[in-house]
């Protein structure tokens, strides 16, 4: 398997969606615009659920309204994340799993990254990151090295700030739209927020 690469607004994404339910789990779908070969390149995540995540229609009706909006966007589903409700456990339940493998069945590059609790204080220096790669039907830790955050330093300071600033509230996850239809689990306005923050003169992460 090749390098992942995880782009400012996926990360901060996920970090922003633990942040904002840090009693419960959270899960999520990442995405990629990109073709290159041989790494995948993970450009951006829809936020899905932060309550009772094993429940399997909630989560096949937004895994369907996710891939088709891919298709029009020229995107694709190449992964899955999820937080636990106890900070120091980073281990993939069956529901992360079983999703992750539905993933895998039409991508051959997929790979599943835990959130780290633990690693979650915004003054911590290390991604908090477990990632794993589907090999011979098992989920197995992928090599660190394999890892890619390019700018970290930097996207970590533009999750601080975002979190500092309440941005967090402004996620949608898809259990929020089903609660309120009105609310867009695309996050536009969260993608131009960490956009305008990432762009120069910060510096284009």
């Amino acid at each position: 398997m090749g390098e992942v690469e995880l782009s400012c607004r996926a990360y901060v994404k996920m970090y922003l969606h633990a942040c904002l339910y840090p009693r419960g789990s959270i899960n999520g779908l990442l995405l990629s615009s990109s073709s290159a070969e041989g790494a995948v390149c993970v450009t951006d995540c829809v936020p899905l659920r932060h309550s009772h995540l094993p429940l399997a229609l909630p989560t096949q009706v937004a895994l369907t309204q996710v891939d088709a909006w891919c298709s029009q966007t020229q995107q694709r589903i190449v992964g899955y994340y999820q937080a636990n409700a106890c900070a120091s456990d980073s281990s993939p339940t069956p529901c992360a799993l079983k999703i992750s493998d539905k993933i895998a069945e039409q991508f051959d590059g997929a790979v599943l990254l835990m959130l780290d609790g633990s690693k979650m204080p915004p003054d911590y220096r290390v991604p908090p990151i477990v990632m794993y790669e589907r090999k011979d039907s098992r989920w197995i830790l992928k090599d660190k090295h394999m890892i890619m955050l390019r700018q970290w330093e930097e996207t970590r300071a533009i999750a601080a700030q975002m979190l500092e600033a309440g941005d967090h509230a402004l996620l949608v996850d898809f259990d929020s739209h089903l609660d309120d239809i009105t609310k867009d689990w695309t996050n536009q306005r969260l993608n131009a927020k960490i956009a305008e923050l990432s762009s120069p003169p910060n510096g284009s992460i």
